[in-house]
């Protein structure tokens, strides 16, 4: 009598996980449990609602199966939505997460459950998720792109366990997402009168006019940051609130401090109104605002003002050198001060073309105003930002013009920003005593700038002092939780230089989580996994760069390294041969 085969289908699979269970379970297991099954019940009912059914759910997991992965993926981004409404007024200690994976994949029905390798990815996918995200494999993206609203960010290949060949996947890119890429889920707030500025509102009916509004918020925060009595988040971290509703509160918690400035700005024609308002999180209440309307040439002496009693409402007594820091602006030339801020706005696009319009506005910003020493600040930055990134057909004219350029905004202001560049373009070039002067006198000039002290861990590397270099990059984490993924890379470098390969290999994913197509984390991530014994990661690694990158060259490559420690380079090369790099 033949076999009976067992019965196969093709499935939308959702796999969901709870994030922080085990803690919660030994804070507080009663309300845990509670809480749990409240989420469950509540994900039951919309995948229901979705044409779905709950296969199994043991402890603080679920598994539901659907007909159509559109039905699935849309359930999941609901489910998401739902739970975080729900987690949003809970304490930080009390909220519960969930992680989702979806996939499309070939099951084996059994009564009521399914097994197999379509199940296992879900799983194993759900695990890249961040709690309150979503991941897809990419058999799913490929049967929902362009049928659900939804834009993603592509995480490669990943190697699943169990699973032979690697899975693409994609993260849904998600407002409600818990970021795991900060320092903290809670973060103690400093000692200091600690302050976070959000995006000012742009009011103007036109939006090309978002850059002002823009400008006007990074102009405050640049100023209070150069006060040495005052802690204040970064300008990256805070902008990850543009144009989202925000609750006080939990921005507080998720930024570490105790006062937010919240404004807006309305352009029109010659003419500028700005509101702007001081708020204690801790009580809510309202410590100082007010409303500037006034024409366009009195912008300066707004921001003056507005800086001015930002200080005074917390209570800070300015000594008379901190005092010009916030009166220092510069330039009292309007249409030279529009164009920087446009430049600015370009500059932190990161990606090609906006650097090269970026440095297009600021020649014509130089011929406005030539004795300014801001633009030829940012002017040099481009070119520095066209070594970083392999942008530059000559990396050695490129590094001659931010040099230049670093070197003339000195000689016209003493600037926070051009010694930092100096730092960095002194390790490039392995001058690495040089590197650390200047990167101490940055941060001396701006002891809150997050990129100070990120510049500064960077030189420190390169000179041999890795230990120290985690120390301050973990500074600039703190002053900029939400920070651009370079910084996880300096980190993993740091730990890479000391020998801590595990945590280098942590530092290294959260770089590339935050910038999936970023040629360095990943190169450093191979050489790591392969001083670490983990051939087969490494080469993954390895295949990665080579698939986004095919004219990698290691000899290129091993030429850009500024570390001192020729020994500890030498031995990091010879790791990357053994991933596969040629």
């Amino acid at each position: 009598m033949a076999k009976e085969r067992a019965k196969r289908k093709l499935s939308g699979i959702l796999s969901a996980d709870a994030v922080g269970y085990s803690r919660l379970m030994q804070e507080d297991e009663a309300l845990t449990i509670v809480t749990l099954a409240e989420s469950k019940e509540l994900m039951a009912n919309l995948i229901k609602q979705y044409r779905g059914r709950v296969v199994d759910a043991p402890g603080d997991n679920l598994l539901a199966e659907f007909g159509s992965v559109v039905d699935a993926t849309e359930c999941a981004v609901n489910i998401q939505q739902e739970l975080n409404a729900k987690n949003a007024p809970r304490p930080e200690n009390c909220k519960m997460p969930f992680r989702i994976g979806v996939n499309l994949g070939d099951v084996v029905e059994e009564a009521d459950r399914i097994y197999g390798d379509g199940v296992n990815i879900a799983a194993r996918i759900e695990g890249l998720a961040n709690g309150g995200g979503i991941c897809v494999s990419g058999s799913v993206f490929d049967q929902i792109e362009g049928k659900i609203p939804l834009s993603y960010d592509y995480l490669g290949e990943q190697t699943v366990k169990n699973i032979k060949k690697p899975v693409r996947v994609y993260r849904v890119k998600s407002e409600g997402a818990v970021s795991d890429i900060g320092m903290s889920p809670e973060l103690p707030l400093p000692e200091k009168p600690s302050i976070a500025v959000l995006p000012f509102v742009n009011m103007s009916e036109d939006p090309e006019q978002e850059y002002f509004s823009d400008g006007i918020t990074e102009e405050i925060i640049t100023t209070l940051s150069k006060v040495p009595k005052l802690f204040v988040i970064a300008r990256n971290s805070t902008f990850i609130y543009k144009g989202k509703s925000v609750n006080v509160q939990q921005v507080s918690r998720e930024l570490g401090v105790r006062y937010m400035i919240e404004g807006s700005v309305r352009k029109m024609g010659d003419r500028v109104r700005i509101t702007a308002q001081l708020i204690d999180a801790a009580t809510g209440y309202h410590l100082w605002a007010e409303r500037y309307d006034q024409t366009l040439k009195d912008i300066f002496a707004i921001q003056d003002e507005i800086t001015l009693k930002i200080v005074k409402a917390l209570q800070v007594k300015l000594t008379e050198g901190e005092q010009a820091r916030l009166y220092y602006k510069g330039t009292e030339n309007v249409d030279a001060y529009l164009k920087n801020l446009q430049a600015g706005a370009y500059f932190f696009r990161f990606d090609r073309g906006g650097n090269m319009l970026a440095r297009k506005i600021c020649e014509e910003v130089i011929a406005l105003e030539p004795k300014w020493e801001v633009p030829y600040c940012l002017l040099g930055m481009t070119h520095w930002t066209d070594v970083l990134m392999r942008w530059s057909d000559s990396a050695e004219e490129s590094i001659q013009k931010a040099f230049q350029f670093a070197q003339k905004a000195l000689s016209l202001k003493e600037s926070p920003i051009a010694r930092g560049l100096l730092g960095m373009l002194y390790a490039l070039t392995r001058q690495h005593e040089k590197a650390i002067r200047e990167s101490e006198r940055s941060i001396a000039l701006d002891p809150n700038s997050a990129d100070a002290h990120g510049w500064y861990a960077y030189t420190l590397n390169c000179a041999g002092h890795p230990a120290k270099a985690i120390s301050f990059i973990e500074k600039a984490l703190r002053l900029n939780p939400y920070p651009p993924s370079w910084y996880f890379t300096m980190l993993g470098d740091g730990y890479r230089l000391t020998g801590y390969y595990e945590e280098a290999i942590k530092a290294f994913k959260k770089s590339i989580y935050i910038e999936p197509t970023n040629l360095f984390p990943r190169i450093f991530l191979a050489g790591v996994y392969a001083m670490a014994g983990r051939k087969e990661e490494a080469q993954f690694q390895a295949k990665e760069v080579l698939r986004i990158d095919s004219s990698f060259s290691l000899e290129y490559f091993e030429k850009t390294l500024p570390h001192k420690n020729h020994a500890e380079t030498e031995r990091f090369v010879d790791a990357l041969r053994k991933a596969g790099f040629k």
